[in-house]
């Protein structure tokens, strides 16, 4: 490639990786001819001069994918125009597992680590504090003085029953999953702060299932129903829907319903379609993967928790114009 731009290899490699000092001509033409004649640079051999693998490790028990593949969407796209790949390792809630793509992943000589999870409140059964590799927390508990990217739930639950209020509805309940979720307590504490206490926390499991058992405890008791529900997720939220369709109270007409997750499969499915809060994993992933690859470059990366703010999402199941006075 060298011959082919009339430069030595010390110049075409220093035009490659934009490093040394030459004109720009030089620099251009030699990538143009690069580009032309399909040149790619020899990963090992730019790995022994850059002493990088140009690899991060991804590593998680979120085995269904639920939040892992939006994180890692983002990962991905934050680090493909850096050179940088990233290979995933699922270790469900296994200690000697995880131990075991720990130390592959340091085998291959990963630039650094990202550790993902299920839920904000519990740390990955492997222990990552003294790695020689720099480790990233994304959606899961991380060690002290580490770097850990977490959704702002607090806001994500503030945006949709503040959203509730805007449209009108006065008597909103919530339907949540279980209370020792730390995320839960969070959205709990927001959905009181904006609500009130008129209404009950229903806390229980995420599925529809619960979503519907909940409508009918809710509609079981005596005095004024509620006219909107802010659910913990899209799946209580759809099991909700079709609970009250069943009893004849129109979604959005009668009660508005609010979800959290915007899980696309489930919100975009829901009949009507479901207004929900978008925890935006995959921002939550890139900022992730940025931040690795600073700290993998020797940049300095202040520790410390960062919350990334969520997104209502307004589709139809709660309507979208507040009431005319």
């Amino acid at each position: 490639m060298a011959a082919a731009a009339a430069v030595s290899i010390s110049t075409a490699s220093k035009a490659l990786n934009d490093t040394g000092r030459m004109g720009s001509e030089t620099r251009e033409r030699v990538k143009r001819i690069a580009a032309e004649i399909g040149y790619r640079p020899n990963a090992l051999a730019r790995g022994l001069l850059s002493k990088r693998s140009f690899t991060i490790g991804l590593l998680t028990n979120d085995t269904y994918g639920r939040f892992t593949l939006p994180v890692m969407a983002g990962i991905s796209d934050a680090l493909v125009d850096h050179g940088v790949s990233v290979f995933l390792c699922a270790i469900e809630d296994d200690p000697a597992l995880a131990q075991i793509h720990v130390d592959a992943m340091l085998d291959k000589q990963v630039d650094g680590i990202i550790a993902t999870g299920k839920r904000l409140d519990r740390r990955l059964p492997v222990d990552l504090s003294n790695l020689h590799v720099p480790v990233v927390y994304a959606f899961t508990e991380g060690t002290q003085n580490s770097v850990t990217f977490r959704s702002d739930d607090e806001q994500g639950a503030r945006l949709a029953v503040e959203w509730l209020v805007k449209i009108g509805r006065r008597r909103i309940a919530h339907i949540t999953g279980p209370e020792d979720f730390f995320s839960v307590r969070e959205r709990a504490g927001a959905y009181h702060e904006v609500a009130g206490h008129r209404e009950p926390v229903l806390y229980g499991v995420w599925s529809e299932s619960w979503g519907h058992d909940a409508v009918e405890q809710l509609w079981k008791r005596s005095g004024e129903k509620p006219d909107a529900l802010f659910c913990g997720n899209d799946q209580i939220a759809r099991g909700a829907v079709d609970a009250l369709r069943e009893r004849g109270v129109k979604v959005p007409h009668d009660v508005s319903v609010i979800g959290f997750d915007n899980w696309e499969i489930v919100a975009a499915q829901t009949r009507p379609p479901l207004t929900t809060v978008d925890m935006e994993l995959k921002e939550l992933g890139r900022q992730a993967g940025l931040t690795v690859l600073a700290l993998a470059e020797g940049r300095p990366v202040e520790p410390g928790v960062r919350k990334l703010p969520c997104r209502l999402i307004v589709r139809q199941s709660c309507g979208g114009e507040a009431p005319k006075e």
